[in-house]
């Protein structure tokens, strides 16, 4: 049986500011970065039994799995699979929006220059089955839109359960298989 680990990168100002990230490059704030050493530390303790941490391209996850590298020794590596959803038009807008709720639940769409649920999917599938494929054990540290993407992967979920879901800045999941 393998484990897979995924966690949300720490907290941006456009977290804060209640907006629509996707693929746009935000930092962490400084809570962010503190999020992230606390998690790095929590992993520590816990002796989570980690090979390597694979990150998202973008600063906040980047920066995040920097902080629980320090902290653990664990060693990491890029991977352009986990970079967030590109959400076209809806990058800088309330995640709150009726329209891009609805927008949401619509799989193919690509939210005019964006990417579609699907093709997001595909990515971080092939990335998972990659990743089964070999013996290690990995922390994927990424984006929320990743997270409902992963979740999927390893449950049945509706149309709406995808569209809802979401994880916390720096909580962690442990899947199994």
């Amino acid at each position: 049986m393998g484990t897979l680990y995924f966690a949300r990168h720490g907290q941006t100002v456009w977290n804060v500011e209640n907006k629509i990230c996707g693929v746009t490059d935000i930092p962490l704030t400084e809570l962010g970065h503190e999020q992230a050493i606390a998690l790095g530390k929590r992993i520590a303790a816990e002796k989570l039994p980690v090979d390597e941490i694979l990150y998202s391209p973008l600063m906040r996850a980047s920066e995040t799995a920097r902080h629980i590298s320090e902290e653990t020794g664990i060693p990491m590596r890029m991977e352009p699979r986990l970079k967030e959803q590109n959400f076209g038009r809806f990058e800088s807008t309330p995640r709150d929006g009726q329209e891009f709720r609805n927008a949401k639940t619509h799989f193919l769409d690509h939210y005019d220059g964006g990417e579609t649920m699907m093709q997001l999917c595909q990515r971080v599938y092939n990335l998972i089955d990659d990743i089964r494929a070999g013996h290690q054990t990995y922390l994927l540290v990424a984006h929320n839109g990743i997270s409902r993407a992963v979740h999927s992967y390893f449950y049945d979920m509706s149309n709406e359960e995808f569209a809802a879901f979401g994880i916390s800045n720096c909580e962690v999941k442990a899947y199994t298989w």
